[in-house]
């Protein structure tokens, strides 16, 4: 597994690690994406196929 590479992780390890980062260390989701250099609208959909979206308010990657 590459850390350093989310894309190419299995949606669940994404979503897991993505969590770590915004709940540890990351205030928003424009933080996330410029830590693991990643474009928003990928990410959305790469979550999305395992029943996820983000959520602002709880700053996390949430069941639809």
């Amino acid at each position: 597994m590459d850390i350093h590479n989310p894309q190419a992780l299995s949606p669940e390890i994404l979503l897991g690690i993505v969590n770590e980062k915004l709940r540890l260390q990351c205030k928003d989701k424009a933080e996330l994406l410029y830590e693991l250099d990643m474009d928003g609208a990928e990410l959305d959909r790469r979550l999305a196929r395992c029943g996820y979206r983000y959520d602002p308010i709880s700053n996390q990657y949430r069941a639809k």
